[in-house]
């Protein structure tokens, strides 16, 4: 989950400056948490809590009500009846992490994220996108290799993830659609080396960045085994009380990285810039 929000913070600077380089500051002096981060938050929130989604959703993104939300979804949030909106964007996968670490079956996986993106994104499309990244989160921390999750993921879901990060970049542009990003998020991810390389390629994609790099970034922690401490400590300094005190609590409960690398995939440093 950290490796969402660390994603999100990283990204965000370049949401809207999109850049075709992987050659760029970690940690931004504008980096911030974005909706991603604070829907992320809510999704772990209602898992620990028991509340259901749509309340804590609502109950914490209304607490952030410049976090950076989309048109459509802004008004859900305020509306004293709030229905879904037949949504395909990829808001539905940005906040699903949760769901991949928390769930213990493949199919309870599926459910819960399912659910999670009915409550707005309804479409089937914004369905699949969720399901499409809780399930690769959940495959990568119980222990799929790179091939096997390459494979499973496109045969439920029918995405091309036979590409590679340099043979999507050149033609790549801003995409909000979840069928625009979570197949290029995963080849992100795919083709990464550690969790920043997965970060890093999320970004030069020149996309969503924002977005791109949480999807990215929750995979890449859970297959790697965490994220740096450096990643977690420049999370939490960003944050806000409320939303790390959450963050907090679901990593101690469900075994994300609240400290130190421990993975057979792999080992790799970052540099805080």
């Amino acid at each position: 989950m950290i490796g969402a929000i660390a994603g999100d913070i990283i990204g965000s600077v370049y949401e809207h400056r999109r850049i075709k380089t992987k050659d760029f500051s970690l940690f931004d002096g504008r980096c911030t948490f974005t909706d991603d981060t604070v829907l992320t938050v809510a999704i772990a929130d209602a898992i620990l809590s028991g509340r259901p989604y749509i309340d804590s959703i609502r109950h914490i993104g209304r607490r952030y009500p410049d976090a950076g939300y989309g048109a459509s979804f802004i008004g859900w949030l305020l509306s004293p009846d709030p229905r879904p909106y037949n949504s395909w964007g990829n808001g539905s996968a940005m906040r699903v992490s949760p769901v991949g670490f928390a769930f213990t079956t493949e199919d309870h996986v599926l459910a819960q994220a399912k659910v999670t993106a009915e409550i707005t994104h309804n479409h089937p499309e914004g369905v699949k996108g969720a399901q499409a990244a809780a399930l690769a989160v959940f495959l990568a921390r119980t222990g799929s290799d790179k091939e096997s999750i390459r494979s499973r993921i496109a045969s439920q879901f029918g995405y091309d993830l036979n590409r590679t990060v340099d043979g999507i970049r050149p033609s790549y542009s801003f995409d909000i659609s979840c069928q625009g990003t979570v197949p290029e998020a995963i080849v992100a991810f795919l083709d990464s080396v550690s969790y920043e390389d997965a970060v890093r390629n999320a970004v030069s994609l020149g996309g969503d960045s924002d977005t791109l790099a949480c999807i990215a970034g929750c995979i890449a922690e859970a297959f790697y085994g965490g994220v740096p401490d450096g990643v977690r400590t420049k999370v939490k300094e960003l944050l806000t009380p409320d939303l790390w005190s959450v963050t907090e609590a679901f990593c101690a409960k469900y075994g994300c990285s609240l400290g130190s690398l421990g993975s057979d995939h792999g080992t790799y440093a970052v540099v805080l810039q």
